[in-house]
């Protein structure tokens, strides 16, 4: 599983999708975001601007990304 590091308390889904290198803009994350295809702690999630805190792990096109 792969990580990325936060300097906040938090940061929002698309933002730590271009962190991760999943994506390559965050209008391609609003994209998958809204289609449904990425997960946030195993349920799906629609909201680009959901806040990921330390802990928590998103899925997106069969990678696995834990904040920490």
């Amino acid at each position: 599983m792969e990580t990325i590091q936060i300097r906040d308390a938090f940061i929002k889904l698309g933002q730590a999708m271009k962190l991760a290198g999943l994506v390559d803009s965050g209008v391609d994350a609003k994209l998958v975001i809204q289609d449904g295809q990425v997960r946030v702690n195993g349920e799906i999630e629609y909201q680009r601007g959901k806040k990921l805190h330390p802990g928590d792990v998103f899925s997106y096109d069969g990678q696995d990304v834990k904040v920490v």
